[in-house]
């Protein structure tokens, strides 16, 4: 068998929605935006990694422009963080932002709290913790 791993996620925005997906996802959720490859660039979007203390790459988010635009409302990119402070302050800090916060299914994962939110686009994207 094949050993795998994930090496990113993507999700849509409208044309245009580039501001949008930086404000949630580099200010918001405290990802990193990286450049590019030249080849891609011209079609729009922007790209997004997280960084262990080593500098390793553990997860990697591209936002691509999408014609016609419909948000994902189901499907969705799922983020770990370290515990449950940093997912509390995660939810405040995107909810001050004017992002939407679900904390309705906050326990309803065996092993894990989360919450559910909306980028600026309004794909659904969900933020755990294990406890």
């Amino acid at each position: 068998m094949t050993t795998m791993r994930l090496h990113h996620v993507q999700v849509a925005c409208p044309p245009g929605g580039e501001h949008d997906a930086r404000r949630f996802y580099g200010e918001g959720l405290g990802l990193t935006e990286v450049d590019k490859p030249a080849d891609l660039a011209g079609r729009g979007g922007c790209w997004f990694r997280s960084y262990d203390d080593s500098g390793a790459v553990v997860a990697e988010l591209h936002v691509g422009v999408e014609e016609p635009f419909a948000p994902a409302r189901k499907a969705h990119p799922a983020l770990v963080v370290p515990d449950a402070a940093a997912l509390d302050a995660l939810a405040e800090r995107l909810g001050v932002a004017g992002f939407e916060v679900d904390t309705s299914q906050r326990t309803t994962l065996a092993g894990y709290l989360r919450f559910h939110t909306f980028d600026g686009a309004g794909n659904r994207v969900e933020v755990l913790a294990g406890v």
